[in-house]
């Protein structure tokens, strides 16, 4: 890896503040401070600034990364430009104007410009992804985004029914199947167009939840960007930036109980309709209907648990498929998923807890060419146990990022809190997948196609809050590869993050 004199000391920077911060968090958690609930001048300041006016109250935050990842992409050290070294700067500015009793306006303006201390594989910013000849370093502006715009109305018809319109961020249980609308960007954006009704009936300790939503491939389409988003080549392909690679819309219904003592009990049912775009070769048309349950709750101080299921069934008509061999036409589908979650408080000075987790994904039979038995995640695509696999599995589901599917893990978890407001947490997954061949591959020559065994994954995370307006973390995973992959190489991601948030 090619890194500069300054290139380094840059990619220090996050660690060292990190480091300084952690030392002098060890000496404070030494010392005894009275409790006081009054708000220091500054904090009084900052609050003031935030709400101007009665009606009216804002605030922002800014947050740097350091990402470092290798063979994520490539799954192989073999290919060029496998190494990627990159800062993101992403900035928000939100907005909250109550215009009447029970009505609200909320807004969020977001920005991620990203510096690109190698040759990128990113693309529009490098117009070939993995051709080291096209592939630009330097800062990539992008664009800016309104990724909250939304009318909020509480108590209707003077019961606990709320009613929200427009762009909004909407989160599903622990976000398996609903939590990011946006899988183009990553973690830059995740909302969702949608209109969402919430009507909590206290007498029978029951929340229902009902969402329409309706989603475009292109960043621009519903609400203008601010600065260019998307451009064509010559030939009429789409070089601009997505948020999906189709358009989408759906319907997402659910109803969870807590008449039992702690312990929460929610059964749902998704449709979602995709609809290919032109220009985008890898969108697909779908209509998907999910219908699951999950429950989750504590059977004491120390026992936590959550366990979610789910059975999809449908058609789809994916592009991508070519084993074993060109699927390009309407196919039934049936797959399942489920993940599980046990974890023991032990309720002491440093906060330890320990944790074991398991998930299973199905993944799409070579054997049954004329059945879809894809898991489809749905408005789930992020980095919701790792930042890693957010890209390894692109080369297996035509490029899409953080489509999950064809893979179990199960493994222990264990966090601590050595110090205040520091906590490390270390998680170890065995990887597998249930089918050995990809069928949606881009690039079958990095597959063995007759192992099931994906591998170890190790993660490591490091955070700490200096105060209400600034945090940190350093995150590191490895993945080292097994016979699912043809070359089996070490996938590594290095994380530091700083937070600013007024």
């Amino acid at each position: 890896m090619r890194i500069g004199l300054n290139t380094a000391k840059a990619r220090m920077l996050p660690i060292l503040v990190l480091a300084a911060a952690l030392a002098g968090a060890r000496g404070q958690a030494l010392q005894t401070v009275a409790a006081s609930t009054a708000l220091s001048p500054a904090e009084q300041t900052v609050r003031d600034i935030k709400n101007p006016l009665d009606w009216l109250a804002w605030g922002g935050d800014l947050r740097i990364r350091n990402e470092y990842a290798d063979n994520t992409l490539s799954l192989t050290s073999r290919e060029p430009l496998h190494s990627q070294d990159y800062f993101r700067f992403r900035g928000r500015v939100w907005a909250t104007a109550t215009v009447a009793t029970n009505v609200t306006l909320n807004a969020r303006v977001s920005a991620e410009p990203r510096e690109w201390m190698e040759p990128a594989t990113s693309s529009p910013f490098s117009p070939r992804p993995f051709s080291p000849r096209t592939a630009n370093e330097g800062l990539e502006w992008r664009y800016g985004i309104l990724d909250n715009a939304n009318l909020r109305l509480a108590n209707l018809l003077e019961q606990p029914l709320s009613l929200t319109l427009g762009r909004q961020d909407i989160f599903m249980g622990d976000g398996w199947l609903v939590a990011d609308g946006t899988p183009g960007d990553r973690s830059w954006t995740f909302f969702l167009d949608a209109a969402r009704a919430v009507w909590e009936v206290e007498e029978i300790k029951t929340k229902f939840d009902v969402s329409y939503v309706n989603m475009h491939a292109y960043a621009g389409d519903v609400i203008p960007t601010i600065g260019n988003s998307s451009s064509f080549n010559a030939y009429g392909g789409y070089t601009g930036y997505l948020l999906a690679e189709q358009d989408n819309q759906g319907a997402i219904l659910s109803m969870a109980n807590n008449s039992i003592e702690d312990m929460t009990l929610e059964a749902f049912f998704i449709w979602k309709n995709d609809t290919r775009v032109e220009g985008i070769a890898n969108g697909d048309n779908a209509d998907i209907y999910t219908v699951g349950c999950s429950v989750s709750g504590a059977t004491n101080r120390n026992w936590q648990y959550s366990a979610e299921g789910a059975y999809q069934c449908g058609s789809k008509e994916d592009p991508t498929v070519n084993i074993p061999r060109p699927e390009h036409g309407w196919r039934p589908v049936s797959s399942y998923g489920a993940n599980a979650r046990l974890a023991y408080v032990f309720n002491d000075r440093w906060e330890n807890q320990v944790s074991l987790v398991g998930e299973f994904l199905s993944g799409d039979d070579p054997g049954t060419p004329g059945t879809d038995e894809m898991f489809d995640v749905l408005w789930g695509r992020r980095s919701r146990w790792s930042e890693l696999h957010v890209n390894a599995f692109a080369n297996e589901t035509g490029g899409k990022s953080a489509q999950m599917n064809n893979m179990g893990r199960f493994g222990p978890g264990w966090s601590f809190s050595p110090v205040k407001d520091t906590t490390f947490s270390a998680t170890y997954n065995v990887l597998i997948s249930p089918e050995s061949v990809p069928t949606r591959t881009l690039t079958p020559g990095r597959f063995s196609m007759d192992g099931n065994f994906r591998g170890h994954y190790l993660q490591a995370i490091l955070r700490h809050k200096f105060s209400a307006h600034l945090s940190a973390h350093l995150w590191g995973e490895w993945v080292w590869e097994g016979s699912y992959y043809r070359q089996q190489d070490i996938m590594t991601f290095l994380r530091a993050e700083v937070m600013l948030t007024f």
